[in-house]
């Protein structure tokens, strides 16, 4: 039998422990609902104090979806950061990414906007991506910059929506950030094979995932990954997690951006595991590697 890959972080051992403990054994039997109430009860558990000054607002974009709006004491450019939320395109809300968006938002001393896009199984492909995009479609509307953000599954939309903004002829994109993003690998080989049973994220999670979501194979908005284009994209930062069966996506997409002649930032969290911008406060990796996060999205932002 094989040995489970497995970081030796203390920090890291310790937050996917404390994850773990959210769950019940028969986690994987339970109905989405329950899903999505231990994966929001997880999500706050991790949660930190509001940056001093910052303010939110709850609205509509684009006449429908549902965003929440940030706004720091202190804004230094005029660029907006648009936030997509992972969580397997099935669970996750504006709550469950709330201190991600406003730490983010104050590190880059930039407004931003987070999306509430619609969920599977109830929602499947391209109910998402379509709330991202019209979301998108309305930032850039309003002729200021814009830097996409997105983490997993917010982390496909997030490159998605970028390629979709290319292909229509949008501009006004100033870089995209994928925090270890699902961008469509094959399953089978590579950190797929490795990393099966990572901790926090398996491979069979991952198909499990892809499954509920119903995007079509043969699209690239959908599987980032399989476009035979990347030319012209924005700058990129992307970050992947070493332990993580989404590891070599990250590796994949830098490497074809790179030959595509696209600026990129490529950094690979050698202790960590998916999910850790949450450990951010239990980890010295996760800790270094949001920081690395926020200062790309300030260069990126112009601030």
């Amino acid at each position: 039998m094989t040995e489970r890959p497995m970081p030796t972080e203390e920090g890291i051992l310790a937050f996917h422990k404390r994850c773990e403990d959210f769950y019940p054994a028969d986690a994987v039997d339970a109905d989405i609902a329950r899903q999505r109430a231990w994966y929001d009860a997880l999500c706050a558990a991790f949660n930190a104090p509001s940056p001093a000054g910052m303010v939110r607002e709850d609205g509509m974009a684009a006449g429908r979806v549902p965003v929440r709006r940030y706004r720091p004491a202190r804004v230094a450019t005029g660029t907006r950061l648009f936030y997509i939320h992972g969580g397997g395109f099935v669970v996750g809300s504006l709550e469950s990414h709330d201190a991600i968006c406003a730490e983010i938002a104050e590190a880059a001393g930039a407004e931003l906007v987070s999306v509430d896009y619609r969920l599977s199984p109830e929602h499947v492909w391209p109910a998402a991506f379509d709330d991202c995009w019209a979301v998108l479609v309305e930032l850039l509307l309003e002729s200021r910059p814009v830097v996409v953000i997105g983490d997993s599954a917010g982390g496909n939309l997030a490159a998605g929506i970028v390629l979709k903004a290319r292909d229509e002829g949008l501009t006004g994109i100033a870089g995209q950030a994928l925090v270890y993003p699902a961008l469509g690998g094959d399953l089978v080989s590579g950190s797929y094979q490795e990393m099966a049973d990572a901790p926090g994220l398996s491979t069979a999670d991952v198909a499990w995932y892809r499954e509920v979501y119903k995007a079509p194979e043969d699209s690239a908005h959908a599987f980032p990954l399989r476009s035979e284009n990347l030319a012209g994209l924005p700058p990129a930062f992307i970050t992947g997690a070493y332990f993580d069966p989404l590891r070599d996506d990250s590796r994949a997409y830098a490497a074809r951006l790179v030959l595509a002649g696209v600026p990129v930032e490529f950094r690979e969290e050698k202790q960590m595991i998916h999910a850790w911008l949450r450990a951010r406060f239990m980890s010295a990796g996760a800790k270094a590697g949001f920081a690395a996060l926020c200062e790309a999205v300030r260069r990126m932002a112009g601030s």
